[in-house]
């Protein structure tokens, strides 16, 4: 049975339902939480780095496989032209593909954190421009490799599903489906937990939905920070990334009537 939601995304192998759930976290994703807000990062930083020097070692090795390509295209052998023009075309096309990957995480700092506000029923979202799971790209992009997105969405417009990652170790990642309010039509995706084994990705989101949903039923000093200790949190993970001071303020919002305050206050339009 396909998605209920519309466009579908690629790699789609189902959809996930909203609801309180009692369920344990152990996963190092979730970085802080407490009474009003939970962060998660969608970007270790051991992965970052070893993803960040694969995809370098891929490009360098792409690149060098196009220059030979170049050489059978206008070498003497003419029986080799077409394997040089059908080889060009497969390794630019590839690494057309790779570069964003290299960029994404090259440039996401800090784990890209996610912001759930319990209370106010807020998303907030600081992240690499490439995760915006576009194949097609305006070739400007690749010349703007720190370009972020940063955005407020509401969390009953943003839907959960699982997509294949298409890897030997069957690995699924959960992503959030926004969808215009009361419809399923997609406008926009935001990656909430890439890259886990089998039901591994199921945790997250069940932890986010008991979070939101039945904040007792999760464990908030499950995260790498404790309760106690926000001020470090932000410091270490929040600082210096080009999040809005409106937003961090929204973070601690206790109500959509003290969200308002805190937009008029810094004459953010509602």
């Amino acid at each position: 049975m396909p998605s209920k939601y519309r466009p579908q995304i690629f790699g789609w192998f189902g959809d996930l339902d909203k609801g309180p759930y009692s369920i344990p976290l152990h996963d190092r994703r979730l970085i802080f939480a407490n009474d009003n807000y939970c962060a998660f990062i969608r970007q270790r930083r051991n992965d970052q780095i070893f993803y960040t020097c694969l995809y370098f070692v891929c490009i360098i090795g792409m690149n060098i496989i196009i220059v030979g390509m170049v050489m059978f295209i206008f070498g003497f052998d003419h029986e080799l032209t077409l394997i040089g023009i059908i080889g060009f075309i497969t390794c630019s096309f590839g690494l057309y593909l790779i570069i964003p990957e290299f960029y994404q995480n090259a440039f996401s700092r800090r784990g890209s954190p996610i912001i759930f506000n319990r209370k106010t029923g807020k998303v907030y979202v600081n992240e690499s421009y490439f995760f915006n799971f576009k194949v097609l790209r305006h070739p400007k992009v690749f010349l703007q490799p720190k370009k972020r997105r940063i955005q407020e969405y509401d969390w009953n417009d943003m839907h959960g599903v699982i997509i294949h990652n298409f890897s030997r170790n069957a690995l699924t990642s959960t992503v959030l489906m926004v969808c215009q309010p009361g419809t399923h039509q997609v406008i926009d995706h935001v990656m909430l937990d890439p890259a886990q084994p089998g039901a591994g990705s199921m945790h997250v989101w069940c932890w986010i939905n008991s979070f939101m949903v039945n904040y007792k039923s999760a464990d908030i000093d499950d995260g790498e920070y404790k309760t106690d200790e926000e001020a470090k949190f932000k410091t270490d993970i929040i600082e210096g990334e080009g999040w809005p001071e409106w937003m961090v303020e929204a973070f601690n919002a206790t109500s959509l009537e003290e969200l308002a305050v805190i937009k008029q206050k810094y004459n953010i339009k509602p």
